[in-house]
């Protein structure tokens, strides 16, 4: 049987907001984590602030992220996956609106298992680590 909504308030804190972007941001693609300036990062892993996630309450809801991404992924399309992603979780969650997100890249990682270093062959027949993989040949 539905029930009718009752009219009230709810209070959302700093915190939980944090809490939702940057679980929206971290899994966003390419994003390998936040940034910010080296004191903030260091309360930061005290856990006295969130370096790289600035949030400001008020009549309008203004986020600004400082970003790390992985290295050899399209910079444009990882700060619209964020995008998409942080107001798309805020919304649903507290059915606020974004006014304003500015997303700040301040660094490329490189990651384990990221982009292979190019290498070059002084000698063109000596065999390269692609030679085995594009024969065909099956390796266990």
């Amino acid at each position: 049987m539905p029930t009718r909504p009752k009219p009230g308030r709810s209070a959302v804190t700093r915190r939980a907001v944090v809490d939702l972007v940057r679980t929206a941001t971290l899994g966003s693609y390419g994003v390998t984590g936040f940034a910010g300036p080296l004191p903030e990062r260091l309360l930061g892993r005290l856990g006295l602030a969130q370096p790289g996630i600035g949030v400001h309450l008020g009549d309008a809801l203004d986020i600004d992220l400082d970003l790390t991404v992985a290295y050899g992924v399209p910079v444009a399309e990882v700060a619209r996956q964020v995008d998409s992603a942080v107001r798309y979780a805020i919304e649903r969650a507290i059915e606020r609106r974004v006014r304003r997100l500015t997303i700040h890249i301040d660094g490329l990682r490189l990651e384990p298992g990221g982009a292979p270093p190019s290498v070059v062959h002084a000698d063109p027949t000596a065999i390269g680590p692609r030679d085995l993989a594009d024969s065909g040949t099956d390796v266990a």
